[in-house]
This record gives C-alpha cells, sequence and structure tokens, in this order.
C-alpha cells in the first residue's frame, strides 16, 4: 500500500499531550492517527462517542444563577403572566 503525507493542524498543547499518552502505548502519532481512520473506516464512523459530559461555563454559570434564584427570590422580579414578563422585556429593549 503507498504511502502518503498529509500536513494537519493542531493545537500545540494537545500534540504534546497526545504524543506522551501514545508513546505510553509504544505508538507515535502517526500510528496512533492512522489507528483512528482504520478503525472509522471499519466500522463506518466516529469509533467513540461524542458527547459534552462536563456543561460548559455558561450552563455552569447559569445553574448557579438559579440557585441563587432560589436561595433568595427576593432579590429577583416576579411575574403573574407571560404577557406582564413579554411587556417588560419589550419596554427595556
Amino acid at each position: 500500500m503507498a504511502k502518503v503525507s498529509a500536513n494537519i493542524s493542531l493545537d500545540a498543547e494537545v500534540k504534546k499531550e497526545a504524543q506522551a499518552l501514545f508513546s505510553e502505548f509504544g505508538l507515535d502519532l502517526s500510528t496512533a492517527i492512522n489507528l483512528f481512520l482504520r478503525q472509522s473506516i471499519r466500522e463506518q464512523r466516529i469509533p467513540f462517542e461524542i458527547k459534552m459530559d462536563m456543561p460548559n461555563a455558561e450552563i455552569i454559570a447559569a445553574m448557579q444563577e438559579v440557585e441563587r434564584m432560589k436561595e433568595h427570590p427576593e432579590e429577583y422580579k416576579s411575574y403573574t403572566s407571560f404577557k406582564e414578563l413579554l411587556k417588560d422585556v419589550i419596554d427595556d429593549v
């Protein structure tokens, strides 16, 4: 099988950490990438689940805000209807 070169752009820190990890398995970066590509072809999919296990900073901030709202509801405005809320939001725009 003929070999070809491919150029990819990587974050320097990601490359460094990946090389350290793969060397623990006795692999260089090129071999590890080839393993990934071959497994992807074999399975006809990305060979692992892609998901966000950890909430991002925006979600964490929103969760913290909800907790503050629960602990101190007196500090937040409440509405008796959606129409009332909408009027307040539109007036603020």
